[in-house]
């Protein structure tokens, strides 16, 4: 920050001027291109989405450009690429003629306006978001120097950012490999052999759950209900499964297997296993080295479903009760480690985020820095 600070004592000792946007700078609206027009290539086509909406072979925009997607639900979202892209519905943001703005420093100036541009929506039915909105913004202009000296820091900051967000998931992904390589050799009992292979139906109940609609489902009720996902689809106020300990297997979702410790509603595209002679927890993790098995059993269709029979129809080891525990609290333990981690390490890269966005409203608002602007 010394070197910045110095360029304002030396440049604007008396403050950074702000203007409209729109008096310096242009917005020129994307032009409509559909998929099926499309041509493959690998040249992204930015419409009104966060990714590409695909791709092309040509571009309509070069070098760098600052796109703001016009209409939908992330209408206004401002993105920054220094590729050829096609700008579809979006609208680009550019310099005037003999304007000093750098283009990076303008779009940290909007990324940092984010939230203000998504209140800047219209329309009742598709939001939009318009140019003419986004031009009465006003942005501070100090000379190009201090511009170029604040992108060299909020980029060093990106990029540090960056790297951090990739070590994480590089950490948690490794560590989430090693639980699954422990709990399958665990579970794979090559030198045990006091156990039982046995199919699931001859250990345990298999059945499909009980038909909820959405109207019943409320906020403060106290069952959560299980359809084809692992994510509870909301709350009911009863419970159709009266014993703790069960798991489920949702027979949409590509067969995801799940474990539920606490009562809870098991609607009719989920299946319920449970065993009153083998640990329940034991025969999820046991599923879950099952479950590339289990997903080629998907019938697929516009709905997957999954039989109640091949999950019954399954063969499982089956050793002593001690060890089904002793394994069962291994994996426990072994779960929290990255269940932990995968709780921690979002947690430390939502920190550096605002700790990014801390310093960049800072670094733009010069308010701090200078003494306040000039308007």
């Amino acid at each position: 920050m010394s070197k910045l600070e110095e360029l304002l004592k030396k440049l604007c000792p008396n403050g950074v001027e702000y203007q409209e946007l729109g008096d310096v700078c242009v917005f020129n609206r994307g032009t409509p291109l559909l998929s099926k027009e499309a041509q493959e290539g690998d040249v992204p086509v930015i419409s009104g989405g966060k990714t590409p909406a695909f791709y092309h072979n040509i571009a309509n925009r070069y070098g760098e450009t600052i796109t703001i997607a016009a209409s939908g639900a992330y209408a206004g979202y401002v993105q920054y690429f220094n590729r050829p892209i096609w700008a579809a519905d979006s609208f680009t943001v550019d310099t005037k003629y003999n304007i000093d703005l750098n283009k990076k420093y303008i779009y940290y100036f909007l990324q940092s306006m984010q939230q203000n541009i998504y209140n800047t929506k219209r329309g009742s039915g598709v939001p939009h978001v318009y140019g003419s909105s986004v031009a009465q913004f006003k942005i501070p202009v100090p000379p190009l120097e201090v511009q170029c000296e604040i992108v060299r820091i909020l980029d060093n900051f990106t990029e540090l950012t960056a790297k951090l967000t990739a070590k994480l998931a590089a950490e948690l992904s490794a560590r989430k490999k090693q639980y699954e390589f422990y709990r399958d050799k665990l579970l794979s009992f090559d030198n045990l052999k006091d156990t039982k292979t046995l199919k699931i139906i001859d250990i345990a109940k298999v059945y499909r759950g009980t038909r909820v609609v959405k109207s019943q489902l409320m906020l403060d009720a106290k069952y959560p209900v299980y359809q084809n996902s692992l994510e509870p689809m909301g709350y009911y106020y009863k419970s159709n499964v009266a014993k703790e300990k069960t798991y489920v297997i949702s027979a949409g979702a590509a067969g995801a297997i799940g474990y539920c410790d606490i009562d809870f509603w098991a609607a009719d595209d989920c299946l319920v296993i449970e065993s009153e002679s083998v640990n329940n927890k034991y025969i999820y993790y046991y599923l879950l080295t099952k479950s590339s098995v289990i997903n080629s059993k998907v019938r697929k269709a516009s709905i997957p479903r999954l039989s109640r029979e091949v999950i019954e129809n399954m063969q499982i080891v089956i050793p002593s009760l001690e060890i089904q525990k002793r394994i069962v609290n291994v994996l426990d333990n072994f779960d929290k480690i990255c269940s932990d981690l995968n709780i921690g390490l979002p947690t430390e890269i939502e920190a550096r985020n605002k700790q990014y966005e801390y310093y960049r409203d800072l670094l733009l608002s010069f308010s701090e820095l200078t003494g306040g602007g000039i308007n």
